[in-house]
């Protein structure tokens, strides 16, 4: 099945590609072995730098991939400076240790410093690189509005909060990159600490506009207005809504855990049920209509569906492949890199294969060249165009200049 180009009726649905992204989190949440990270962000990457348009929320894939390299250096300090709780006999290198009092047992400052901790923080940091990422990858490719449309009339409000703090930090970036742009274009400096105290209060100005441009513009479209509905009614949806996303959390943390696998499941499908009529219920209060709502295609499924098998089949793979996913840091071994479950993470890159492929940039087009044997295009004093010629004059030819004649007294 070829990938036809991205339209406004054939764009993917903005949340396969969150259901994607998560299946990936979900998946190096379950594992630390450094070697099956790395193909999980490689996984990602790919699939961005093959399905990213030029929109200004795209842009902030690598500002997430700096901010996962920022967390992973954080924890390698603190682990440095701080210890680790992971004992060790490689001595690397002995701090001066900081005396502490007594009810501070537990915390130290210094002293030291084992090859087997900083391993345990460098897998531990890696993971949450990983999840970080994984969440830039659906930021990068999930367009926020179109995400909003397809929410729930129950959670259109609580929808406009969270797209509108998800598209705050891409429109941040898009603005420091322009005036960064604009800064180098005038022969100033972009980088350092003036650059930056600089180009801060443009953008602080600029994100201050967009709130109350956004503000009036929601309240002109009548934003948080609702219908009359039964007292009852509103109990049992909210009783419903907050009970069914319990179970969904306690569920997943069955999941997810190494013990409670036996009542994950049934926790997980019954606070789905649960949420799903207390939305069905809480969409009465909503008078929002839909214009054009986004379908969910043969392959929105392939795209979710394969995020959702990567998550599946790592947490299978804990069943049958703990220490590979899992590789100890007492005593110091080298990460091997198992065969199912790397696999089973290159079914990640089927995204890159059946999403739309979105459009090229439109280039700006370029003047129209003069024809053959003339030089250039130029405007006269009065304004009209001239072509002047190979020999001189206008016109394009060798012309005899015109005489006129002076009038007699």
């Amino acid at each position: 099945m070829s990938a036809p180009q991205a339209t406004r009726t054939t764009a993917l649905h903005a949340g396969a590609w969150w259901l994607w992204a998560l299946g990936l989190a979900t998946a190096a949440s379950r594992t630390t072995n450094p070697l099956l990270l790395g193909l999980l962000v490689g996984v990602a990457g790919y699939v961005v730098a093959a399905r990213r348009t030029d929109a200004p929320w795209a842009r902030s894939y690598g500002a997430f991939v700096k901010v996962g390299l920022v967390v992973l250096g954080i924890r390698l300090v603190f682990a440095f400076f701080l210890g680790s709780p992971i004992p060790g006999t490689h001595t690397l290198l002995t701090l001066p240790e900081v005396p502490l009092p007594d009810w501070a047992q537990g915390v130290r400052i210094g002293g030291r410093v084992t090859a087997e901790g900083m391993v345990f923080a460098l897998y531990d940091g890696l993971k949450l690189a990983a999840l970080l990422i994984c969440v830039g990858a659906a930021n990068a490719l999930a367009n926020p509005s179109r995400l909003l449309k397809s929410l729930p009339g129950a959670l259109y409000e609580a929808g406009v909060a969270v797209v509108v703090a998800m598209t705050f930090a891409p429109n941040l970036i898009a603005d420091v990159q322009r005036l960064r742009a604009a800064r180098r274009l005038r022969g100033r400096p972009d980088r350092g600490v003036t650059a930056l105290l600089q180009v801060g209060l443009p953008v602080l100005e600029g994100a201050l506009e967009r709130s109350v441009a956004l503000a009036a513009a929601m309240d002109a479209r009548g934003y948080g207005r609702s219908a009359q509905v039964p007292r009852a009614v509103r109990h049992t949806t909210s009783v419903l809504t907050l009970g069914g996303l319990l179970g969904i959390c306690a569920g997943t943390y069955g999941l997810l855990g190494d013990t409670g696998a036996g009542y994950g499941l049934p926790l997980l499908l019954a606070g789905l049920a649960a949420a799903l009529a207390g939305l069905r219920l809480g969409g009465r209060r909503s008078l929002r209509t839909r214009y054009r709502p986004e379908r969910w295609g043969v392959r929105a499924w392939l795209v979710s569906g394969s995020g959702v098998a990567v998550a599946v089949l790592m947490i299978w793979a804990n069943g049958y492949a703990p220490a590979a996913l899992h590789p100890p840091a007492v005593p110091l071994t080298t990460p091997v890199l198992p065969l199912w479950p790397a696999v089973s993470v290159l079914l990640g890159l089927l995204p890159a294969l059946v999403a739309p492929v979105p459009r090229p940039p439109e280039r700006p087009r370029r003047a129209e060249r003069a024809p053959s044997g003339t030089r250039a295009v130029r405007t006269g004093r009065d304004g009209d165009d001239r072509v002047r010629g190979a020999g001189g004059l206008p016109g394009g030819g060798p012309h005899p200049p015109q005489h006129t004649k002076e009038p007699t007294p």
